[in-house]
């Protein structure tokens, strides 16, 4: 039974911070040890953590802690507060497992932010990813500056970070995916990463769409091999839809139907590496709905797991239910 997928989507997505700030302010940050993994100086006592948009503004890791994730994402965080679009912006459907939203990184600014997570003990109960976008009004041209501007905000606080130029709700934001824009823009974002930290700077990982095409997403990987980015995460919400959905064409789309595209893309990436790969960083999300889902990408071939769909379909205690499975079906 559960009673919050009941609830329209809208008083589910405003009503649920409530249940996890409660939930923490009971409860001592718990570690769910299987598969760990250390990376860069970082170390996941599982490789299953929260995805970036659960917690757009940092403001329940403490809350998420208790739960037993590996590691947590947050943002999408822009340089200046922004509300989201405007209309309707988010959506759920239960018997298809589908989320859908057009939020457009709403957020509480970099200022803001950046003190919630100064506030946290260091170094931190978990890894903390910190995932940067540019504000809507920055026109395309000057995307870039956006970008830099947090790398510095962040150097201190950041664990590492994500890179979304993904998401299908920024206006253009895709096209900096365009192999005349792209270079530029990641050599320059790696650059001042290495200069912005007094300490070793932190990885930087790629999130892609997967609205790509193959050879799109080739191009892509050889790019950001070149501009020496730590890795990629596989994928963010797609416009893709199937003829019976519910939901608009625009917005993007996760749950259920992102499963064998972010399947597909992991695959495709992985052959396209080889030898590449090595101190590269995979993270596969999109589509992993259940314990099994968790263990088939890591078998695939992932590094580590985010989910966001699953915490809402399944509810919060999905970390504790792979664990549980983790020493039942999976060969760790």
């Amino acid at each position: 039974m559960k009673p919050w997928l009941f609830l329209p989507s809208e008083v589910g997505h405003l009503l649920s911070p409530l249940f996890f700030r409660i939930y923490g302010a009971l409860s001592s940050p718990k570690t769910y040890s299987w598969k760990s993994l250390q990376w860069k100086g970082l170390e996941f006592a599982n490789p299953l953590g929260v995805a970036g948009g659960f917690d757009k503004n940092a403001l329940l890791v403490k809350d998420l802690w208790p739960l037993g994730p590996g590691f947590v994402e947050v943002g999408t965080i822009t340089p200046l507060p922004q509300k989201q679009n405007p209309g309707k912006t988010i959506g759920r459907h239960n018997k298809s497992q589908t989320l859908w939203n057009q939020l457009g990184f709403p957020n509480d600014g970099a200022d803001i932010i950046k003190k919630r997570l100064l506030r946290l003990k260091h170094p931190h109960f978990t890894p903390i990813f910190v995932n940067i976008g540019k504000n809507r009004q920055t026109p395309i041209e000057k995307a870039q500056d956006d970008y830099i501007f947090l790398i510095q905000k962040f150097s201190e606080v950041a664990d590492a970070f994500v890179i979304n130029i993904s998401s299908p709700n920024t206006s253009d934001l895709r096209s900096l995916f365009g192999p005349e824009k792209l270079p530029q823009f990641l050599t320059a974002i790696v650059q001042e990463n290495k200069t912005a930290s007094a300490t070793t700077p932190p990885p930087i990982l790629l999130k892609l769409s997967p609205d790509m095409s193959v050879e799109g997403l080739k191009k892509t990987l050889d790019i950001s091999l070149k501009c020496e980015v730590d890795g990629w995460i596989l994928t963010n919400t797609t416009l893709q839809r199937d003829p019976t959905s519910p939901f608009p064409q625009h917005g993007g789309i996760s749950g259920a139907p992102l499963q064998e595209l972010s399947k597909n893309f992991l695959l495709q990436t992985i052959q396209h590496l080889g030898p590449n790969r090595k101190g590269k960083l995979l993270v596969s999300v999109g589509g992993i709905m259940s314990p099994k889902d968790v263990f088939e990408r890591l078998q695939m071939g992932a590094d580590l797991v985010q989910v966001y769909s699953s915490l809402i379909f399944d509810g919060p205690f999905f970390f504790k239910k792979v664990f549980v499975e983790s020493h039942n079906d999976y060969t760790k």
